[in-house]
């Protein structure tokens, strides 16, 4: 029987999708603030109250923080699982809006790729909560 404070043992595999995962925030994450500022900004929806400027920085640094605690702070992998689990919720309308929009950016010149990009969103979420334990947790918590 797992302990309620201690999360199971994560596999190889696991590991490996958690550290591939904060490489791929890390680096999203500071491409929000170097080259590609621009292809970000045209995914912030025009009904956020926010200027796009600043989406597009701040979900830059939101990325790069929890791409940091993805690699290193992997005693605390499950809270920092459902964290990013729900980052990846919090920007989907993002997404949505460069499909309804049909805004082209990042190569999505076609709705067809971009209704696919849609697809992998949820992917993303449960990536985040596999490979850190946090599903396996809750699940665990539930038959307690």
């Amino acid at each position: 029987m797992q302990s309620k404070t201690r999360p199971r043992r994560a596999s190889v595999v696991q590991h490996l999708g958690r550290m591939l995962l904060g490489a791929f925030l890390l680096t999203a994450g500071v491409s929000h603030l170097t080259v590609n500022r621009t292809a970000f900004l045209a995914q912030v929806p025009e009904w956020l109250p926010l200027p796009g400027d600043f989406v597009v920085v701040a979900s830059g640094i939101v990325e790069i923080v929890l791409g940091l605690a993805l690699l290193v702070l992997w005693r605390y992998r499950v809270p920092v699982g459902w964290l990013v689990a729900a980052f990846f919720v919090a920007i989907f309308p993002g997404n949505v809006s460069q499909f309804v929009t049909e805004t082209d950016s990042f190569g999505l010149d076609s709705q067809l790729s971009r209704g696919i990009r849609l697809l992998f969103q949820p992917l993303l979420v449960l990536w985040a909560l596999w490979s850190t334990g946090a599903w396996a947790a809750w699940r665990a918590r539930r038959r307690d």
